[in-house]
């Protein structure tokens, strides 16, 4: 499903979940702000922003834990608001997991199912079902004090999926696995999610968790939506500085833009000039931004030829090593800083780049992004 899974793109096709223009406050803080997003069936989205972004309010009152003051929320076309939680076929799927201690994992998971008063033949296949789903057979007897991290978190997905939700929410579901568990955890998610075909929606402040597992993604910030969009779309073609910036590492190049008949140019305080690939909007004279992610730059200990494009100098001041990568801080000589990301394919004895050198930093114009906003 996830080759080739790009609904957004067909102007025929119909959301799942469509927010039409939104909005919630709360006495006098703005959590959303005239808001409007479409969702499509099967798939899988994120929702990404700060703290106090209203990621989590937008995903509750999808849930009918909140209602918005002003808009639509519309689920497979018909709007929901005012209809109670219990009655709209969504589950979710919260951070603490809210499994009941004193149930066993299978009666947690048969829980919303025995509400229904679903058949108890019917119980026992369904959750049979969602035992082998989530790769937990054998601990239908156990508490959830007997179980890793990882488990519940597991069973927190499996009663949550067993009333066959039409949309799926999760409210920071990973947060408290360790790291290398949280990065293993995501790429299962991401399977469920392809093989069962609902659709999720995932609320998170981890980038890389909502790059790793979405299809789309919103990047939101004090109630609005700053961007939309594929995660590689996002991180390599950013509409904002603010987005460049909160998405990944980033440097900003900031001049006015330069009339040139071969590119966008952009002239620094400094009088450097460095070129871009693309740049439809560049107006000349207007305030702009170069934004070029620091695995796009290379690092030399020799100064490039004389007619290489985009080049800079300066000093290293500090090294992170990272096990795959190193980042390099060079301070460059007007007293700004860059940041470049080294690939450590030799080991760290033979690195020939270390703290104090002086160093070129250069770059294609293709790898850096204009940005007017």
């Amino acid at each position: 499903m996830r080759r080739g899974f790009t609904p957004w793109a067909d102007p025929n096709a119909k959301p799942i979940v469509r927010f039409d223009a939104v909005s919630k406050r709360y006495a006098n803080t703005v959590a959303i702000a005239d808001l409007s997003l479409d969702i499509y069936e099967g798939e899988f989205f994120a929702l990404l922003g700060p703290s106090g972004c209203g990621k989590t309010t937008l995903l509750r009152m999808l849930a009918g834990f909140e209602a918005p003051d002003r808009g639509r929320i519309l689920l497979a076309g018909e709007d929901i608001v005012g209809v109670p939680p219990y009655r709209r076929p969504v589950n979710m799927m919260f951070q603490s997991y809210a499994l009941f201690p004193h149930l066993s994992v299978f009666n947690n998971i048969a829980f919303g199912l025995k509400q229904d008063r679903m058949p108890k033949a019917e119980i026992a296949e369904q959750v049979g079902k969602m035992l082998q789903l989530v790769r937990l057979e054998g601990l239908a007897d156990r508490k959830p004090h007997q179980l890793s991290g990882g488990e519940r978190q597991r069973v927190a997905l499996a009663r949550s999926l067993a009333k066959r939700p039409k949309v799926l929410l999760l409210d920071e579901p990973l947060a408290a696995l360790d790291r290398k568990l949280r990065e293993e955890t995501q790429f299962e998610l991401m399977e469920l999610q392809s093989r069962l075909g609902t659709t999720f929606v995932i609320v998170t402040h981890d980038q890389e968790e909502a790059m790793t597992v979405a299809h789309r993604m919103a990047v939101m910030n004090r109630g609005h939506i700053a961007q939309v969009d594929t995660p590689q779309q996002i991180y390599e073609q950013p509409n904002s500085r603010w987005v460049a910036e909160f998405v990944g590492d980033v440097n900003l190049i900031e001049g006015k833009l330069a009339a040139n008949a071969n590119g966008v140019v952009l002239e620094d305080a400094q009088g450097r000039r460095f070129r871009a690939g693309d740049g439809a909007q560049a107006r000349p004279g207007a305030p702009a931004a170069f934004a070029v992610r620091p695995e796009k730059l290379k690092l030399a200990l020799a100064p490039p030829p004389a007619d290489t494009l985009n080049t800079i100098s300066g000093r290293v001041v500090d090294i992170g090593y990272l096990g795959d990568v190193s980042i390099y801080k060079v301070r460059l000589d007007d007293g700004a800083t860059m940041k470049a990301s080294v690939t450590n394919a030799t080991r760290l004895a033979e690195r020939p780049i270390g703290w104090e050198d002086r160093v070129w930093l250069s770059f294609a114009p293709d790898a850096a992004v204009l940005l007017t906003a």
